[in-house]
């Protein structure tokens, strides 16, 4: 299939497939943003989701080659995303006229397996070793990666492979790893704690690597790694590790289908250094109110971020200790 950029999801493949049964995507290609800059752009990891219709689930790919479960009985459709989803099905809130400006084009092969995918890649793998994506996907589907237990990946931005929970972080305590490249991802846990005046967000933290050398807010640069509070009135505020801007300089996320939703406050910036552990406390009702405005009443999720799809470069960090407190109440998040 050959998936236009400016044209919104979703297209049929004409595959058929039943529940439980699974398909493999291989995609190349890339979707221009800007026709004024050549590095503004995504590829499949990006751009590219699936779901089988009638009533399935979207999913997207988390590499140029994955490999998917069918939910129910249906037809394989692909979709090119851009915006933001309303629902888990494919709806999207925001509007198609963010595709008008795309340019260029997503090729996508679709291999419906009969057994299982390993098993179908190998046997393919024996009559065209010429393929290499069947070997990468045959690799990838050995070495895929969980999200760590109780945290699940932000729909909105979708599944990746960035997070793990292999680490051990300072006085060997249990951590969550982000190390990627080119890519981006939301991790969540969900959580219940009243927002006032006296709540508390601890957490530590240490980056390896950053993924901006400049300054974040705008759309060309904004390649960051944060924790973030999601709250019951649908928004969040990011508390991030900056490469060139100030502590406690705030801005709303320069990319427009969020900018409504997210803000952005820097808790580390120009000169803190990296491969160094920090811990960090924030009052999240004051940082709101200075940032945001008017505050909410609870929060409903924590967030871990890392994007490094703007710049198309390299980041990695660690994340431990993180904890609620309002009052004398702690909610143990990491």
């Amino acid at each position: 299939m050959r998936l236009a950029g400016n044209a919104p999801p979703w297209q049929r493949s004409g595959l058929r497939v039943v529940d439980g049964q699974t398909y493999s995507v291989f995609a190349n290609g890339r979707i221009q943003w800007s026709p004024h800059d050549a590095a503004l752009y995504g590829g499949p990891r990006f751009h590219l989701w699936t779901r089988v219709v009638p009533g399935g689930r979207i999913a997207n790919l988390c590499r140029d080659t994955d490999t998917f479960t069918a939910d129910c009985d249906g037809e394989i459709e692909l979709g090119i995303y851009m915006g933001i989803w309303r629902d888990a099905y494919g709806t999207l809130a925001t509007s198609d006229d963010l595709y008008r400006r795309l340019q260029g084009h997503l090729d996508a092969l679709v291999i419906v397996c009969r057994g299982e995918p390993d098993a179908a890649l190998h046997d393919l793998i024996a009559v065209a070793p010429q393929a290499g994506f069947l070997r990468d996907e045959a690799d990838r589907l050995m070495a895929s990666v969980d999200p760590p237990r109780g945290w699940h990946y932000l729909l909105e931005t979708g599944r990746s492979a960035i997070f793990s929970a292999d680490a051990a972080g300072p006085e060997g305590h249990s951590s969550i790893r982000l190390h990627g490249h080119d890519d981006q991802g939301i991790l969540c846990r969900a959580v219940d704690c009243a927002l006032t005046p006296t709540t508390q967000l601890a957490w530590r933290w240490r980056v390896d690597e950053h993924p901006s050398r400049v300054a974040e807010d705008t759309v060309r640069t904004h390649d960051y790694i944060s924790i973030a509070a999601e709250f019951d009135n649908g928004r969040d505020l990011t508390w991030i590790w900056s490469a060139g801007l100030a502590p406690e300089f705030h801005f709303h996320c320069p990319i427009k289908a969020w900018s409504a939703r997210e803000t952005h406050l820097v808790v580390r910036g120009r000169g803190a250094e990296l491969g160094r552990w920090y811990d960090e406390s924030r009052n999240v009702h004051a940082d709101v109110v200075t940032a945001m405005g008017s505050p909410p009443t609870r929060i409903v999720r924590i967030w871990l971020i890392g994007v490094s799809s703007f710049q198309h470069t390299g980041m990695r960090a660690e994340f431990a200790g993180i904890t609620l407190t309002d009052g004398d109440q702690p909610i143990s998040v990491l």
